[in-house]
Parts: structure tokens; sequence; C-alpha cells
């Protein structure tokens, strides 16, 4: 009860218009705007942008504690999706910088203070930049809504206070780190250390740059390892930005340094480099499969992945078809369809599928498009004109493969990257929609007839990251726990995270996991110690 508690809350945070955003975006020739619209209403908000209250002060690399220009004195725009106009001309690193940035590191990491700095030390500045954080809530959130294209509600009363409790989470873990005694051959002493991997490459994707951000770069600090972070190039400001506060608050130079740039160049010389000890990627499956081989072929660095998906969501002939459609809408558009762990093929009983497709298409209906940045907005736009497209594509496919498009399917205003929430029926499973990660606001819904069938299908997928199951029937959720291969069940709620619950996934959704005691793993090694004993008390 208390996860559906949870998914209920964050759903409603997500759809009631935010009376303190409204006060914050309202201002001046633009405070007209701030009422709110209705289904698919006038565009305006989207032909009329309003101005985000932040600037862009930060647009270097950040490399050995200092912002610095790209080698090459490159730049590359980072485009407002409301509009498609620049943002700012970001630094673009390439291979050249991840080597200054991989030397600083190194350096930090063998003879700079962090790994040698006692873990309360480690655990306090983490703190302190937590703090900052939440003082600097309201700013990031406005970078994160500008760049990426979600809603301000969202990034401001969701994921940036998700980023700050997963950075207490893992301070809290830096002092906690320990090995163990091991019982062995009498005349030895054996002990073993948890000792920092290393120098740590990373790789975020622009979905959720703050919150992977803080996935990746808190338990590689908190178990003392030094970092190069490639921020996605469409998505570089709030990292950037977050960084600068990690350093404010004591962080020591060459600790953590962030070059921006693209994949083919920064992120194939980061992958591939011989003086990167592990490698963590958030990103598509595809990718992955590149970013693995580089780093089979350079020095065999350990590689975590967290890939792709295409989640079912079940709903049982038992379920609550209205509570069942709100969370199977919110499963798949929550952050405009750009989910990894998205429930992205609905599943439902077929002796309520027809009750559900209406309701279904019914709640697409009223969902609220338009500019992230007025108060009650539910959906803003895809992130850029290529995954606008890509959506569209999948669309389109849908149509001409026989399935039955019940609303939306278009483009949202004449400006920026905006689509209609589309609902498909009548999905079979070897049409694409229901195969490929679409990443968008599409849903797809699928009928059943029974448990077995269900099972069988849901696992007959490549990917393995996540599903949602809506019944109330104790032993039907506990059958559908352990049989659907994925990392991860919602019993009647759906994208419930907390820090300490791991994420990751089966098959080509990944390996390893994020988050919660598990991910401290990743960025450890563990040395066994063995020391003879003289005169061992015993004997």
């Amino acid at each position: 009860m208390a996860s559906l508690r949870m998914c209920r809350q964050l759903s409603r945070s997500l759809t009631s218009a935010s009376a303190s955003a409204s006060s914050l975006f309202s201002r001046g020739r633009n405070a007209s705007l701030s009422r709110g619209i209705g289904k698919y209403s006038t565009a305006a908000a989207v032909e009329n942008p309003i101005s985000p209250p932040v600037s862009v002060n930060y647009n270097q690399l950040l490399i050995d504690g200092k912002f610095v220009n790209a080698a090459s004195e490159r730049t590359f725009p980072t485009l407002d999706p409301r509009t498609g106009d620049a943002i700012a001309h970001v630094a673009e690193g390439d291979a050249e910088d991840i080597n200054r940035a991989v030397a600083a590191a190194r350096k930090a990491f063998d003879e700079g203070p962090w790994p040698k700095m006692t873990a309360y030390e480690r655990q306090k500045i983490l703190l302190r930049f937590a703090d900052l954080l939440e003082k600097h809530n309201d700013e990031l959130a406005a970078l994160e809504t500008w760049d990426n294209g979600k809603p301000y509600e969202q990034a401001a009363k969701i994921e940036v206070p998700m980023m700050i409790r997963l950075i207490r989470y893992y301070a809290g873990w830096a002092d906690k780190i320990h090995g163990l005694t091991v019982p062995a051959d009498g005349q030895y002493h054996v002990q073993t250390l948890h000792e920092p991997i290393g120098v740590v490459g990373q790789i975020i994707p622009w979905n959720f740059p703050l919150l992977m951000f803080s996935w990746k770069v808190a338990p590689a600090l908190a178990c003392g390892n030094t970092i190069i972070l490639k921020t996605a190039e469409q998505t570089p400001l709030s990292a950037i930005l977050a960084s600068k506060l990690l350093h404010e608050a004591g962080l020591p130079p060459g600790v953590l340094n962030v070059v921006s740039g693209f994949g083919p160049t920064a992120g194939a010389a980061l992958a591939s480099h011989m003086d990167v000890d592990k490698l963590a990627f958030t990103g598509s499956t595809n990718t992955g499969k590149v970013v693995l081989q580089l780093a089979a072929k350079s020095n065999l660095k350990p590689v975590t992945l967290e890939l792709g998906g295409k989640s079912p969501f079940i709903v049982c002939e038992d379920a609550d078809i209205d509570k069942a459609v709100e969370l199977a809408h919110f499963a798949l558009f929550f952050n405009q369809g750009q989910c990894c762990c998205a429930g992205s093929r609905t599943f439902v009983h077929e002796r309520v599928y027809d009750e559900f497709v209406e309701k279904a298409k019914a709640r697409a209906l009223k969902r609220t498009v338009g500019d992230p940045f007025k108060g009650g907005i539910e959906q803003g736009p895809q992130i850029d004109m290529e995954q606008f497209e890509k959506i569209m594509g999948y669309i389109r496919s849908g149509v001409e493969s026989g399935a039955t498009l019940e609303t939306g399917g278009e483009r949202f205003g004449n400006k920026g990257y905006y689509i209609k929430p589309t609902v498909f029926s009548n999905v079979k499973d070897d049409m694409l929609i229901a195969k490929d990660e679409i990443f968008g606001p599409v849903q797809t819904i699928l009928k059943f007839k029974d448990l077995d069938e269900v099972i069988r299908r849901a696992n007959a997928s490549h990917y393995g990251l996540g599903a949602g199951v809506v019944t109330q029937d104790l032993d039907t959720a506990n059958t559908l726990t352990r049989a659907l291969r994925v990392g991860t069940v919602w019993i009647n709620c759906f994208d419930v995270f907390d820090a300490a619950i791991p994420f990751g996934g089966y098959k080509m959704s990944g390996q390893g996991r994020e988050k919660g005691i598990y991910c401290l793993s990743n960025y450890l090694q563990v040395k066994a110690v063995v020391t003879p004993l003289k005169n061992p008390a015993w004997l």
C-alpha cells in the first residue's frame, strides 16, 4: 500500500496545477498564459513560449576543477525543444579533451586527496552538495525544463528533490563501506578490503539529465572514485551547473570532470580509453552494444549498462478499470513517453478490453499539452526533431500495419516538437509499435485471455526492464511477479522510485543495477588480505 500511495501522490503532483509555478512564471506580458489549457486546446502556449526565469552561466567543460574551452575551441548549440531555437552554445569536447579529463581524474585518484580522505570527510562534502542543490532547486528545475522540455512542475517538485534524496542516501553510505573477516585455516588471519575501483567513465542520457547525474556520480564518489562524466549533447546544461555546485561544496579539483560532446567523438574516446578503470552507461541498447565493444577492445574495463525497454503493463480481469486506466496512462505518457521503463505494451484482459480502450482514449484526450513552464501542463515537447520524426514514423507504421488509431497521431501546434497523446487499440505482437522502443507518447493496447498467455507474450521481448500489474488478487500478483523476466515489477502502481530501490534490467535491458546497496559493488574492488598467525590463541 505504501508504494501505491507514492504512485498516486506522484501522479497527482504531476497532473495538478501548481500555484507556486504559476506565480513564478507568470510575469509581464506572459501573465495570461499561466491558466493552463484544456484538452488539445489552442496552441497559444506553444506559439508564444514563456521566457524562462533562469540564465545560462556555465557552458564550458569542467576539467581539473576549472571551466575551460574545448581544445578545438569548437562549440555546439543546445536547443529549446519548445521552439527549436538555440538556448546557448556549449563547448564541444572530443578525444583530446577526454585525455585531459582522464589525466586530471587519474592524478586526483593516485595523488589527490579524494580516495585518501576519510570517508566521513567525503560524506560531509556530499551532504553540503545536497544542501546547495536544495537551495538552487528552482534554478536547476528551470534549466532542466528549458533544455529538456519536461514540465517544470515535474522537474521542481519530483526530480530535483529525488536527486537530493539520492545524494544524501549515498553520503550516508560513504562511511559504512567496509570488508569482512573470513574464517579460513587457523594459521592465518584473513580479511577483505573494499577499495574504490579507480578512474570511472560515466555517460548519461538526455531524458533525465539531473537524476541520471546523481545515479551515476553519487555512488562513485561515496566509494572514493574519481570521474569523467560525458553529458548528452541534447541536454548538457543542468549537469554543468550541478557540477559547479558540487565543487562549491568542497569537492577537490580533478575528482569530477565534465565533458560535453557527441557520442562518436567524446563518448567513444571515453569508452575506449586505456586509463579508465570502469565505465557506466545509460542509453539505448544499440549504443550500449557499441560501448561494451569499445570497453572490451581497449583494456577490458568492467561496464554497467542501463538500456532500453518495452515494458508490459498488465490489466487483469478483476482490476478497478478507472484506476487501471489512470495508472496505465501515467506509466506510458510520463515524461512525454521518454522513459526507458515506460509501460509501453498495455495488455488488457479481453473481458474488460473495450471498456478500457474507451476510457484510455478519453483520458488521453484530457491530457494537457503545451509550454512546460505553464502550471498544470502534463506534457511538453519531445527532446528534438530527430526524436519527433522517429515517433511520427512509428505512428505511421501502426496505422499501416492495421492497428486502430483511437486518438492523437498528429503534431500539436505549429512550433516545437509537440505530439498529441496517441492511443492505438487492436495491436498485435508482431507490429513494430508493439516490439520497438518508441520512446514517445504512444500507447499500444493489446488483448489477452489468461495468465499463461500474457506471461508468455510479455516475456517474448528482447527487453526486460520493468513491468506493471493491476489486480486485486494476491495469488495473481504473486504469480506474475515471479514469472515476468524483468528487473522491476510494480503491483498496482508504476514508476515508484526511491534511492534505496535497485533499478536495472534483464536480457538486453542492461547489466548491473543502479541505486540502492547493489549499486555500490559497481564502484568497488574486493581485495583479500592473508596474514600468518605466529601464535594463534586457540592453538
